[in-house]
């Protein structure tokens, strides 16, 4: 379901890989029996309904169930758990010119990446919440 990497890719705008994550939360939200018809029918037959078409825009994140909420919103919170360092942390470090410039080129785009990951996490709990 989640692909070989294993990971979901988020976008300011919306989840970019919408349909690995609506299939994935679908399938942990679902009771045992409701997963053993799943099964049975090998998945779904084509899902073009209009509101699977846009489940995971930021529009409609808000409008998921709760169980997909707290799903994703743990998700979110052991992805940020992994960093070492918290959003607050890496966006002083930007804006303090002087040990930003003690950085090596290297670190300093990795802090850019690991910022921008951050706010785009904090972003999608905003969302959920």
């Amino acid at each position: 379901m989640v692909g070989e990497e294993g990971a979901f890719v988020l976008g300011w705008d919306e989840v970019l890989t919408e349909e690995e994550l609506s299939v994935t939360l679908k399938v942990l939200c679902m009771s045992e029996e409701e997963f053993q018809e799943y099964k049975e029918q090998d998945g779904w037959e084509d899902d073009t309904d209009e509101e699977e078409n846009s489940f995971l825009s930021n529009e409609s994140l808000s409008r998921l169930k709760h169980p997909c909420k707290k799903l994703l919103c743990d998700s979110v919170l052991l992805t940020l758990q992994s960093y070492r360092s918290d959003l607050k942390a890496d966006q002083d470090l930007l804006n303090n010119k002087e040990a930003f410039e003690r950085l090596s080129r290297r670190e300093q785009q990795a802090l850019h990446v690991r910022y921008g990951q951050k706010r785009i996490l904090h972003q999608l709990l905003q969302l959920i919440q």
